[in-house]
C-alpha cells in the first residue's frame, strides 16, 4: 500500500490562514480520495509560510472493481418497455439475463466497473481541491485562471511504494507536480529532491525549514524562556502570539531587544499591546511587573548574530511606543483638566444603537440601575453609581481609540489620576466581566453592581426593540451577556429578582424615548405636510403595550391626531430630522421571554457543573425563578438528592402516587384535593403515612422559608420508608368508596408536600 507526500509551494501564506488551509487540504483530498473507491490509514497535514503539506500512509493501491445488478423488465413486456432499457443500459438483447423470483422472470442486466489505479484518482482529486480551494482571500497572477492565496510556484505529489517514488501526473496551468521543493528562502533557497515523507522532513530541516508548526511553536517558547531567565526576567504568556508568530517563520529565531527608558513609565498593557499588535513582540517583565525588555522572532540566522534585526525593530518601536505615549500623556492632560466625567461627555455624541440612543444616554440608564442593585450586592449607591457614570468613559480616550481592545483597562489608569475611589477605578475595567465562561467573575460590590446594571440593560433593550439572537447569530454578543449576569449572580451569592430589575431597565427606557417623544414634532404623510403639532403625554401606550404600531399625538385639549407607521414621524432639532419611529415590544411579552433567555443560558451553565436538566425544569418550575441564585441553590439540593438511595425512591413512589391519582382524578371528573383524615385509616402503615407527613410539612415549610433547601430535602427523604410500606400493604381502589376517596386524598397529600420543594413531576426516570 503506498504512501502519498503533497506539498504546494507557494509565496507567503498569512499566518491567520495556515492552520485551517492544512486542515482544509487534509480533509478536501481524504475525503475525494474515499469518494474515489479508496482507503487509507492515517494523513496528516502542516503548513509553514510558503508551503501546505499532506502526508498519507496506507493509502489502497487501487479502487476496488465494482459490479451492479440493474433490473429490467418483465419476460412478455411490450417492445418498447424493452428498448428503453436496452438504450438506457447500453447492452444488446444477447448481454441481458433473465431472472426468476415469486413474481415472474424479468430481465437483469449485469455491469462491471473495473478498479482504477490510485495515481489516476489521486491527480483527478488534488487538481479538483487546487481550483476549488476555499480561501478566504484568494489572487490570479499571470494569464492563467487559476487562483490561491498567493502565487503558487510549485508542486509535489508522490506516490511512495517499496519500489519507490513515483510522481502523480498532474498539471495545472503549467504548473508539473514533481518531486522537486526548496528550503529557506535566505538560507538555503536552492532547491532539492525528495523521495518519500521522512526524507522530505529530514532535508527540509537540513535547508533551514521546520515543517511542524507545533513544533516552531515549542522552539521559540522554549527560547524565550530561557533567554528570559538568564536575565532574571519573566515572558508574559501569549498563545495567540505564539501561534501567529510559528506561522511567520520557517526557521524561528529568538532575540531580545530593550525598551527605551523614556517609555517604561507607560502602563505596562500599553506597552505590551502596542508591540503585540504593531511589532508581533513578546513582552519580558520584572519581578515588579514592569515589562522591561522585548522579544522579537527573525526568520533566519545573520552573521552578527541579529544585531543589525534588533537595531531596525528597535528603530520601528520608538516610534510605535512614541505614538503611546503621547495618546497617554494627552489622555491624562484631558482628565485632569475636566475629570474622567467631562472625558464622558463626549459618548452624547456616540450612538449605541440607532434605537437604544447614545452612550451616554445607556450610562444615564446603567447608573440608574446599578444604584438600584448596589444594596442588593452589599455596594454603596452613590460608589456604585458614580462607577457607571465614569465605567465607559475611556472610550472617548486617545489610547482605546488607538487600541480599542485596552476599554476598561485605560480607565482603572484614568479613574486613578482623577483621584476617583479604588472601587469605582476597578469597576472601569471589571464591569465588562465575565467576557467568556472560562473567565473571571468580578467579587467587588461596585463592579458586581455596575456588570449586572450594563448587562441588565444590554439585554433589556435589545428585547424590547426585537433584536434577538437568532440560530448562530448573535451580533450583540447577548448570549455571553446573560451568562454573564447569571454567573455575576451566582457567584456572589446575590439573590436578586431578574423580574424587578428587567422592569427598572424597561422603565428608564421608555422614559428615555419619551424624552425625544416629547419633543416638537412633524408629522407627514406622503411628502404632504399636514399639521405641526407640539406632543404632550409619554411614548405611546399603544405602542408600548400591545405593539400595535399607532402614534397618538395631542392636538390641543380637545382633539387627538392618529398616525399609523405610514406616516414619518419626525421631531426638529438643530433643524436635523430624527425618525422616532422605534417598533418596540411590550413588557408583557418582553418580561417572560428575557427570563426564559435567562433560564436557557443557566441550563448551559449548570450542566457543565454536572446537573442534569430535567432537575433544572423541577426547580423553574417553582416561584421565585427569576432569583437565579435562590434557583441554582435549589437545583443543587434536588441533585444531590437524587443521587442518593432514598431519593431515587422517593421519586419511584411520588411518581407512582401522583400516576394514580392523575388517572382516578381523570375517570372520575373531580379533584381529590379536600384533605385526608387519619380516622378513615385501616392499616397501620396508612396510619404511619398521615404520621411521617404531619412530621415533614411541619419541617419542609420552615426549611423553605428559610431557603435551607437541604433540610428540606432530608425531611422529604424522611417519606421513602412510609410511602413505600404504603403502597405495599393497601390498595388504593379499594369497594368501600369513602376509604378508596381518602387514600385518594392521601396521595394529593403526598403530591402537594414534594411540590413545596420541587416540581417532581419534571423529572425523568
Amino acid at each position: 500500500m503506498p504512501d502519498v507526500l503533497i506539498e504546494l509551494f507557494s509565496e507567503e501564506i498569512p499566518a491567520r490562514m495556515q492552520t485551517r488551509a492544512a486542515e482544509d487540504l487534509r480533509k478536501l483530498v481524504t475525503e475525494g480520495l474515499v469518494e474515489g473507491g479508496l482507503s487509507y490509514a492515517h494523513a496528516r497535514a502542516f503548513s509553514t509560510p510558503r508551503r501546505l503539506v499532506l502526508a498519507i500512509e496506507g493509502l489502497s493501491a487501487e479502487s476496488p472493481t465494482l459490479r451492479e445488478d440493474r433490473k429490467g423488465p418483465k419476460v412478455g413486456a411490450p417492445q418498447q418497455a424493452l428498448d428503453g432499457f436496452l438504450r438506457s443500459t447500453g447492452l444488446t438483447m444477447e448481454q441481458l439475463h433473465v431472472h426468476e423470483d415469486k413474481k415472474g422472470a424479468f430481465y437483469i442486466a449485469h455491469f462491471q466497473k473495473p478498479g482504477r489505479p490510485a495515481a489516476a484518482i489521486l491527480a483527478e482529486v488534488l487538481e479538483k481541491t487546487i481550483r476549488s480551494f476555499p480561501w478566504p482571500k484568494s489572487m490570479r497572477w499571470g494569464s492563467g485562471s487559476l487562483r490561491w492565496v498567493r502565487p503558487l510556484h510549485s508542486i509535489i505529489a508522490l506516490m511512495v511504494t517499496e519500489a519507490g517514488a513515483e510522481v502523480v501526473p498532474l498539471d495545472i496551468d503549467g504548473i508539473t507536480a514533481g518531486n522537486t521543493t526548496r528550503g529557506h528562502r535566505f538560507m538555503a533557497p536552492g532547491s532539492f529532491t525528495v523521495s518519500s515523507f521522512e526524507d522530505y522532513v529530514a532535508k527540509l530541516k537540513r535547508a533551514f525549514v521546520v515543517l511542524d508548526a507545533a513544533e516552531r511553536a515549542d522552539m521559540i517558547e522554549h527560547e524565550v524562556k530561557n533567554r528570559a531567565f538568564a536575565l532574571g526576567l519573566e515572558p508574559i504568556e501569549d498563545k495567540g502570539l505564539l501561534a501567529e508568530v510559528a506561522g511567520l517563520v520557517e526557521w524561528p529565531v529568538v532575540l531580545v531587544g530593550e525598551i527605551g527608558a523614556q517609555f517604561l513609565d507607560l502602563p505596562p498593557e500599553v506597552l505590551q499591546t502596542s508591540m503585540r499588535e504593531h511589532q508581533k513582540f513578546f513582552s519580558l517583565k520584572d519581578a515588579q511587573g514592569r515589562i522591561v525588555r522585548f522579544v522579537t522572532v527573525a526568520n533566519r540566522e545573520t552573521a552578527d548574530n541579529g544585531a543589525t534585526i534588533l537595531k531596525g525593530n528597535q528603530k520601528v518601536l520608538t516610534a510605535r511606543l512614541s505614538d503611546a505615549k503621547f495618546f497617554w500623556e494627552n489622555d491624562l492632560r484631558v482628565v485632569r483638566n475636566e475629570g474622567l466625567t467631562g472625558m464622558a461627555e463626549g459618548l452624547a455624541n456616540v450612538t449605541f444603537h440607532n434605537k437604544l440612543g447614545s452612550q451616554k444616554a445607556r450610562i444615564d440608564r446603567i447608573a440608574a440601575l446599578a444604584r438600584e442593585i448596589a444594596p442588593l450586592v452589599g455596594a454603596s449607591p452613590d460608589l456604585a453609581e458614580e462607577a457607571a457614570r465614569v465605567a465607559k468613559a475611556d472610550l472617548r480616550s486617545s489610547m482605546v481609540g488607538e487600541f480599542p481592545e485596552l476599554q476598561g483597562t485605560m480607565g482603572v489608569y484614568y479613574a486613578k489620576a482623577a483621584g476617583l475611589p479604588e472601587a469605582v477605578a476597578n469597576a472601569c475595567k471589571a464591569h465588562y466581566q465575565p467576557l467568556g465562561p472560562s473567565d473571571e467573575v468580578p467579587s467587588e460590590p461596585v463592579s458586581v453592581a455596575v456588570a449586572l446594571a450594563d448587562k441588565i440593560d444590554t439585554l433589556t433593550g435589545f428585547w424590547a426593540i426585537d433584536e434577538k439572537p437568532t440560530g448562530s447569530k448573535d451580533p450583540f454578543a447577548l448570549r455571553r451577556a446573560a451568562l454573564g449576569a447569571a454567573r455575576l449572580l451566582v457567584n456572589n451569592s446575590a439573590q436578586i429578582s431578574l423580574s424587578d430589575k428587567i422592569r427598572a431597565g424597561y422603565a428608564a427606557l421608555i422614559e428615555q424615548w419619551n424624552l425625544d417623544y416629547n419633543l416638537f414634532v412633524q408629522v407627514r404623510k406622503d411628502d404632504h405636510q399636514l399639521t405641526s403639532i407640539g406632543v404632550s403625554g409619554e411614548y405611546p401606550s399603544d405602542i408600548r403595550e400591545d405593539c400595535t404600531g399607532v402614534y397618538v399625538a395631542k392636538v390641543d385639549d380637545s382633539s387627538e391626531m392618529i398616525a399609523s407607521q405610514k406616516w414619518r414621524i419626525q421631531h426638529i432639532s438643530e433643524g436635523k430630522p430624527k425618525d422616532l419611529s422605534i417598533p418596540t415590544r411590550p413588557l408583557r411579552l418582553v418580561l417572560p421571554d428575557l427570563l426564559a433567555f435567562f433560564h436557557d443560558r443557566l441550563k448551559v451553565f449548570l450542566k457543565d457543573q454536572g446537573i442534569r436538566h430535567d432537575v433544572i425544569d423541577a426547580c423553574l418550575a417553582m416561584p421565585g425563578n427569576d432569583d437565579l441564585t435562590l434557583l441554582v441553590k435549589r437545583a443543587e439540593a434536588l441533585s444531590a438528592f437524587l443521587k442518593t438511595d432514598d431519593g431515587e425512591n422517593l421519586l419511584q413512589g411520588f411518581k407512582r402516587a401522583n400516576n394514580i391519582l392523575t388517572q382516578a382524578e381523570a375517570k372520575d371528573g373531580v379533584e381529590y384535593s379536600f384533605g385526608a383524615e387519619a380516622k378513615f385509616a385501616e392499616t397501620d402503615e396508612e396510619r404511619a403515612l398521615f404520621a411521617a407527613l404531619d412530621t415533614a410539612e411541619a419541617q419542609i415549610a420552615p426549611a423553605m422559608a428559610a431557603e435551607d433547601f437541604a433540610a428540606a430535602m432530608s425531611a422529604m427523604a424522611s417519606l421513602r420508608a412510609p410511602i413505600d410500606a404504603f403502597f405495599t400493604a393497601v390498595q388504593i381502589n379499594t369497594e368501600n368508596q369513602i376509604v378508596r376517596r381518602n387514600r385518594l386524598n392521601l396521595l394529593h397529600r403526598i403530591r402537594t408536600t414534594c411540590a413545596g420543594v420541587a416540581d417532581l413531576t419534571k423529572l425523568e426516570g
